[in-house]
């Protein structure tokens, strides 16, 4: 399946019905569908060629979401690139991939023109909007000037849809080949494991180069409205709900923390959603019960990575209840339960599969797995060993199925001879009151080895002493797991995404390494 099949597929339940709506001004499906032949005709004109790799770097916009499905059209590679990134970073990523075009929005002209005489390979810049100081780049107006809106498509060289950079949080990132399969199958989980009722409306905060960008494709699927919001604005967010209806909507925890705290929020007109999805980080379990005492009963997670998109593993709203309707709370920390397309065990490390209750890597087989890591194929072949995909998440799978989620490999804190895991311990500072957010680590100690050491940031003026931090984690964890130290810092390091970065929060508690010169 392409990319294309998802927008066409929504003309064809209606082709006058809003696509993409941005700042009041909307685009039916056939507007998005003539300017996706348009786009798709002007690279081949520019000499793209099906199986080239196009980059798309932009904030979220109408426009350059239109152009996902021109590249596809053209048969080429949809390259998503985070606007956030440094320019050292974003020119890594496109020569990594090999990309040949470039297509950015125009308040990104200075960093293309930093970058793009390091980038040989890229043969065609299109600039969204009027060209100002990037030598060789064409207007997307003139670009695509005197093209016919009629049907038009290449043939693919394969299923190649996308190629998608790692977080890069724990190392140089990598280029994920993500198939039309697999995009196919995250869609296919999504519209099985949430409610849908009707036509949906679902609105896009988070940046579409990520999971708020490819949880478009099933609403699209069912005809349903896009409602973007170019900027981060959370008091914009809730009142666009109501403006709009929206029946769907994807927070990161953290933006959900906040949601939580917003002044307007107990005014807004919440009743038109069905699922308001959050993932991309775990999410206390204090938090979320209050998410749905105060928001209802709409929470839906979704735990995936970058090389298994999403749906690893998923839990609907209705899942956070019992049977009689009272809340599920021991599922609360879990991540739901895999869908009927997804296999998912827990190994040790010979590669034996393990019972339900032992811990071990999280391992994944199916057809949501991605096609390997672009010209690595050790990489490939080191996350496929055994014949899984190794998501080096540690956890478990219980007696009901749920899988939990207790750390990354990477970040198990061994202390006097005990695994302790960081998120674990997360999951207990959360519950205080006065915690916003936090991230543990362990720190080299000369007595335990490693010691458990949080980093907390409060709630906006509360008072969290770390020695009451201690003992409320004592109390419900043991002394093992409690922290030997805690700080309180303003604010913690988050990557573009809002992930936590650990190494970050690791490298600031060590402080200067001797001799480094700072």
């Amino acid at each position: 399946m392409r990319l294309t099949d998802f927008l066409d597929k929504g003309a064809s339940l209606g082709p006058d019905a809003p696509c993409l709506t941005m700042g009041g001004h909307s685009r039916s499906y056939a507007e998005v569908q003539r300017l996706s032949w348009v786009i798709g005709q002007a690279l081949a004109r520019s000499g793209i060629q099906p199986g080239d790799k196009v980059a798309v770097l932009s904030a979220n916009d109408p426009v350059a979401f239109s152009c996902v499905f021109g590249i596809a059209r053209a048969g080429a590679v949809w390259c998503p690139v985070n606007p956030r990134n440094e320019a050292a970073e974003n020119r890594a990523l496109l020569d990594l991939f090999d990309c040949a075009c470039l297509i950015f929005q125009g308040s990104f002209a200075p960093l293309v023109a930093r970058i793009a005489p390091e980038l040989p390979k890229v043969t065609t810049l299109v600039c969204l909007g009027q060209v100002a100081g990037v030598p060789g780049a064409v207007a997307f107006d003139d670009w695509v000037d005197g093209l016919p809106g009629q049907p038009w498509q290449a043939d693919p060289v394969d299923d190649l849809a996308m190629i998608a950079g790692t977080g890069g949080t724990t190392g140089q990132p990598k280029g994920v080949l993500l198939t039309g399969h697999n995009i196919e199958t995250m869609t296919a989980l999504t519209l099985m494991g949430y409610p849908f009722e009707g036509r949906p409306v679902y609105l896009a905060l988070a940046p579409l180069t990520h999971a708020a960008g490819v949880l478009c494709f099933p609403v699209m699927t069912l005809g349903g409205e896009i409602v973007i919001m170019p900027a981060p604005d959370l008091a914009e967010f809730l009142s666009l709900i109501g403006q709009h209806q929206v029946t769907h909507a994807f927070l990161p925890p953290t933006l959900i923390y906040l949601l939580l705290d917003q002044p307007g929020l107990a005014a807004a007109d919440l009743g038109s959603l069905q699922c308001l999805w959050y993932g991309a980080a775990p999410m206390s379990a204090a938090r979320l019960e209050q998410a749905i005492r105060v928001l209802g009963p709409v929470m839906g997670q979704l735990f995936g990575q970058t090389e298994a998109p999403m749906m690893i593993s998923s839990m609907a709203p209705k899942d956070h209840f019992r049977a009689d309707g009272t809340l599920a709370t021991d599922r609360f920390a879990s991540a739901g339960r895999p869908g009927p397309l997804v296999t998912v065990a827990i190994m040790d490390e010979q590669g034996r599969l393990l019972p339900a209750g032992q811990r071990g890597e999280i391992v994944v087989r199916g057809p949501l797995v991605m096609a390997g890591y672009y010209k690595d194929p050790a990489g490939s072949a080191d996350a496929g060993r055994h014949g899984w995909h190794h998501t080096g998440d540690i956890g478990y799978l219980d007696s009901g199925n749920y899988l939990y989620i207790v750390d990354r490999a990477k970040d198990m804190i061994i202390t006097g001879g005990f695994n302790v895991y960081s998120a674990e311990v997360e999951q207990a500072l959360m519950a205080h009151p006065g915690v916003l957010d936090c991230a543990v680590v362990g720190l080299p100690d000369d007595k335990w080895g490693e010691k458990v050491t949080a980093v907390v940031q409060a709630h906006p003026g509360q008072d969290v002493p770390a020695d009451d931090l201690r003992a409320f984690v004592r109390q419900r964890l043991g002394g093992v797991k409690a922290p030997k130290h805690v700080e309180v810092w303003p604010d913690l390091p988050r990557s573009r995404v809002g992930k936590v970065l650990k190494n970050e929060v690791r490298s600031r508690l060590l402080g200067p390494a001797p001799g480094d010169g700072r």
